[in-house]
């Protein structure tokens, strides 16, 4: 104990001083059986600390070459030796924050929370795999929402706009199928039974109102907003107009230039003149006037919206408008006729 208590002693600065500059969590695993030693040793070869031999040291004058317990950890290069000597006699605080935003399609997420995500032990393509069309759907999730066996445009329904945004903390094995199990249980507690009447009530099933949400989310920069797009959109389907959408049409084009939300060329995307879309049945400017409900929506969610812009869809404003349009990408004029939508000039 006098010499381990010397050792510290004399290395006192290294021991409050952390290994590097970079703050990114990185995975360690403690494997069974591991000791001090080869624990020091794998320590130092990933970086975390600079001197194995004074781990060792530390650990056993502090008795805590005991208790060091195997599992996942997830360590900054930024913490110091003792902190981290600490960390790793307690594996189930280890966790992996998991974040997805309010209006990312699936895969936006796939790329942006699971692909930017280096703790995570699965990919972006685990994903997908997860949630693309065909996806499995637990039955009650399923029935309780009103997902249909077959959507639209004649395809399975994927997961798309069931990935309830926000932040998770997810255990050290998660995997993709238990990822989408922890966003679907999500969704399904912040939906109440109230919630889904309130659909009803709309003439809607709540997968039509998840699908219109959707849509509101990507219009509504202003969140305050939310409740007066959604009142244009339920206003235009009780007159069986189409909705003319331009998040639809971003939808069915898909990844442009680098971006899932491209930007638009007038008629030639509105109307597809140029070029086919990957996803069509979304662009609701091709839809009819005059269809039925079912047929002026697209077939499905074409993001996962959050609590925001769905109370908006199920407790909209009452108004009598038709139109919207922005002039600054922000907020928005809202008019009851085609001839003021027409009259209005951007500066």
């Amino acid at each position: 104990a006098i010499r381990l208590r010397i050792s510290l002693v004399r290395h006192e600065d290294a021991l409050t001083a952390p290994a590097g500059s970079d703050p990114q969590y990185r995975r360690f695993e403690v494997r069974p059986g591991d000791t001090a030693y080869s624990i020091a040793s794998n320590l130092g070869a990933a970086g975390l600390i600079t001197d194995p031999d004074l781990f060792v040291d530390y650990v056993r004058y502090y008795r805590l070459d005991g208790e060091l317990e195997a599992g996942t950890y997830f360590l900054q290069q930024t913490s110091t030796l003792e902190q981290i000597a600490y960390a790793l006699t307690d594996a189930s605080a280890a966790s992996i924050t998991f974040g997805t935003l309010p209006g990312w399609r699936l895969e936006e997420v796939a790329q942006n929370a699971v692909g930017g995500n280096p703790l995570l032990n699965f990919s972006a393509a685990d994903f997908m795999a997860a949630v693309n069309p065909g996806a499995t759907i637990p039955p009650a999730f399923k029935a309780r929402f009103g997902i249909p066996d077959l959507l639209s445009d004649g395809r399975p329904p994927s997961l798309e706009g069931f990935m309830f945004p926000g932040e998770y903390k997810l255990p050290p094995d998660a995997t993709a199928t238990s990822l989408v199990e922890t966003l679907l249980t999500a969704f399904n507690s912040a939906i109440t039974d109230a919630m889904i009447q309130g659909a009803a009530d709309q003439g809607l099933t709540m997968y039509q109102a998840i699908t219109l949400a959707s849509i509101v989310q990507r219009e509504a920069v202003a969140l305050d907003e939310a409740p007066l797009i959604a009142s244009v959109y339920l206003n235009r389907l009780r007159r069986g107009m189409k909705l003319d959408a331009d998040p639809t049409v971003q939808y069915a084009i898909g990844m442009r230039d680098g971006r899932w939300w491209p930007d638009l060329s007038g008629e030639a995307d509105y109307y597809a003149l140029d070029s086919a879309q990957p996803n069509p049945m979304y662009n609701t400017y091709l839809k009819q006037d005059g269809a039925p409900l079912a047929e002026l929506l697209p077939p499905g969610p074409i993001c996962s919206p959050g609590l925001t812009a769905i109370n908006a869809m199920l407790n909209p404003a009452q108004t009598e408008y038709l139109y919207f349009r922005s002039c600054d990408n922000l907020r928005h004029m809202f008019t009851t006729s085609l001839a003021e939508h027409s009259a209005i000039t951007c500066p």
